[in-house]
């Protein structure tokens, strides 16, 4: 599900392969060490497991100047792990797999960058951010072997409960904040009958199914600062200057509260057929298809109380109105998907190389950003707001015309002032679904390429090139006002590249290995509408402009040598290991006026092995290269701002393995 950029298939040591006991401690500069322990037992031949327990602190790598240079990025994390694999016939077998891991953290070392000058700002800011988390995995494998073919239903639950809490204007001024928790359970059932393989004809069906219960709490609180300076500042600087309007809030602080449940319901049913030594002995040919149902939902309650004060200058006498409101936003919202998926594919197989070529479609489905709704909230604030300033305000205005000593000319300024107000205060339209829903994304894929093993297995040499078309393309950015993180369709995009791979043994101590992808990715049709105070609605074209995130060259060159030293010495290996990996150029915003150029991290490691026993000494970031890893702009101190999160220093650290 949703797995646009390929899957990853983790595995871990089987108990039933495997016995013993392994022991690790580590520590590294910037205060921080770890610890773990793992234990493989295989009690018989029908039952085996394995558990383990770890823990883990760092002491944080950025210092926050806004709070006495305390580090920021603080880390304490402890779980444990257990396994369970249980085989009562010969072609039956459960494997049952369950964790649980706490982690509390500090975070998000946000610096203010200036874009047009390239300066960086450390991190400062006054109010504690932090996230902490609590997350259970458990998964079933449950896998039949008949004598055609493998039947498997893999159940996986996951529940999660987490807390963030973030200063959201990042400065030391008191603007605002955000708490947010999630609980979240998610449930899956994937059943899948597959062939047995080295048939000439090779098949996979299955049925797959999600269901997720999300609840989100998502408060924003506003200080004084945020009050003044954002809120009164930016409904004051659309007021008519004819009369004069001021608004003033009676309040120093004001809370938007939010409650959001979004479930997810998915299903899915597939099938891929493979057919080996079609015409020659090698060629195969797959075609799949996948009919995938996806339905989204959300329930929203969010609201906010404050009261405020209104002034009118007006020729005759000024009008001061006292105010409360209530802004409510509470309702739902649905909308489902039907996609069909194909899948085509041609390989052709040599001694133990191949060429293949693949086209398929690809689809992630859409959703609703519920950090909208703060902004939302405050839209329904000013509706609120100016109707009741409208009624009051005309109330007053037509009781002054009747008085009859006026002259004709007040009386038509008079009507001219209520034509004004009538104007200004008629409600703006807030239309949820269009502000909160974001729509699936869809593509289509073509790849070539080959993975070759020459000169009698010494090299593996893997090329592809490929091309993707995206339609909807979502771009997670800040929301303009800082109130959140969200994603946003853009119209197409293409993205374009090549990748190499290879991993030489040179002898049997010496291996050498090497990887380059070259991409470019760009938008072709992403038009957007702006308000502009001078003209309007102002049209901004990024069609040409490179997709931000996405690095135009990503390599890596690295190699290992094993020493090793006579007998009776008091060592038996010594084993180097270095890896210099780099991206970039990479662009951080749509309008590519800020970037990231390319850099490159050297990593080291020198391990010592004796027996059972081994201690690593390594490095990360030899050179302590000076790189940024996220960049986002906010509006949520009044003024458009750029923030930075710079990479992580050198640093350097020893791990110690045992294993009995």
């Amino acid at each position: 599900r949703n797995t646009m950029g390929g899957l990853i298939k983790v595995h871990t040591k089987s108990p039933f392969s495997y016995q013993g006991t392994d022991f690790q401690v580590g520590a590294a500069t910037y205060n921080n060490y770890n610890a773990s322990v793992k234990h493989y037992h295989r009690t018989s031949e029908k039952f085996a497991f394995s558990t383990g327990v770890f823990y883990e602190h760092e002491g944080g790598f950025f210092k926050n100047k806004g709070k006495n240079d305390q580090r920021i990025d603080k880390l304490d994390g402890l779980g444990g792990r257990f396994r369970g694999i249980y085989i009562p016939t010969d072609n039956l077998k459960f494997d049952l797999s369950m964790g649980y891991e706490y982690s509390d953290q500090g975070g998000y070392p946000y610096g203010e960058y200036n874009k047009k000058t390239g300066e960086y700002f450390e991190p400062a800011y006054n109010e504690d951010s932090k996230y902490r988390r609590g997350l259970f995995n458990m998964g079933l494998n449950v896998e039949y072997q008949a004598k055609h073919f493998t039947l498997s239903a893999v159940t996986g639950f996951q529940n999660l409960r987490d807390r963030m809490f973030l200063d959201q204007d990042f400065t030391t001024d008191t603007i605002f904040t955000i708490e947010q928790k999630q609980k979240l359970n998610s449930i899956s059932e994937e059943i899948i009958f597959k062939s047995k393989e080295g048939q000439k004809w090779e098949w996979t069906s299955g049925v797959f199914g999600f269901y997720q219960w999300l609840t989100t709490k998502g408060p924003v609180t506003f200080y004084e600062q945020g009050v003044k300076n954002v809120l009164e500042h930016n409904i004051n600087s659309v007021m008519p200057k004819d009369p004069p309007m001021n608004m003033k809030f009676k309040d120093n602080s004001l809370y938007v509260d939010g409650v959001f449940d979004t479930p997810v319901l998915s299903a899915a049913a597939f099938h891929q057929s493979t057919l080996n030594d079609l015409f020659i002995p090698g060629l195969s040919f797959t075609v799949g298809l996948r009919l995938d149902y996806e339905k989204n939902k959300i329930k929203y309650n969010s609201n906010s109380s404050t009261s405020y004060l209104f002034t009118l200058q007006t020729p005759m006498m000024p009008l001061a109105l006292n105010q409360t409101i209530n802004p409510i936003l509470k309702g739902s919202l649905s909308d489902d998907y039907v996609q069909l998926l194909p899948k085509f594919s041609l390989q052709y197989k040599f001694n133990k190389n191949n060429v293949y070529a693949t086209v398929s479609k690809g689809y992630r489905s859409g959703g609703y950003n519920v950090q909208m709704f703060n902004g939302l909230v405050q839209s329904a604030m000013r509706n609120d707001m100016m109707t009741n300033v409208g009624n009051e305000a005309i109330e007053t205005l037509e009781k002054i015309k009747e008085n009859p000593k006026l002259p004709p000319v007040a009386i038509a300024k008079i009507d001219e002032i209520i034509t004004n107000i009538e104007s200004f205060t008629q409600p703006e339209p807030i239309d949820i679904e269009k502000a909160t829903k974001f729509k699936p994304e869809y593509s289509w894929n073509f790849e070539v390429g080959s993975h070759l093993t020459l000169f009698n297995d010494k090299l593996d040499l893997d090329l592809a090139a490929y091309l993707m078309n995206t339609r909807d393309q979502q771009i997670s950015k800040f929301e303009r006002s800082g109130l959140g993180r969200i994603t946003e369709n853009a119209g197409k995009s293409r993205s374009y590249g090549a990748e190499a791979a290879l991993a030489l043994k040179i002898t049997d101590a010496l291996r050498f290995n090497a990887s380059y992808g070259y991409t470019h990715a760009t938008f072709t049709d992403y038009v957007v509408q702006e308000a502009n105070k001078q003209e309007g609605i102002e049209e901004i074209t990024f069609n040409g402009n490179r997709i931000p995130f996405s690095p135009t060259h990503t390599f890596s060159v690295g190699a290992n040598y094993l020493h090793k030293l006579p007998n009776r010495a008091w060592l038996d290996y010594i084993r180097f290991d270095a890896q210099y990996n780099g991206a970039g150029k990479i662009y951080w915003t749509e309008e590519n006026d800020v970037s990231q150029s390319l850099y490159g991290l050297l990593n080291g490691k020198i391990s010592f092995i004796k027996g059972n026993a081994q201690a690593d000494l390594w490095v990360r970031n030899a050179l302590n290269k000076d790189y940024g890893t996220f960049y986002f702009e906010s509006a949520g101190t009044g003024t458009m701002k750029g923030f930075m999160q710079k990479g992580r220093p050198v640093q350097i650290g020893i791990n110690l393995r045992c294993q009995f």
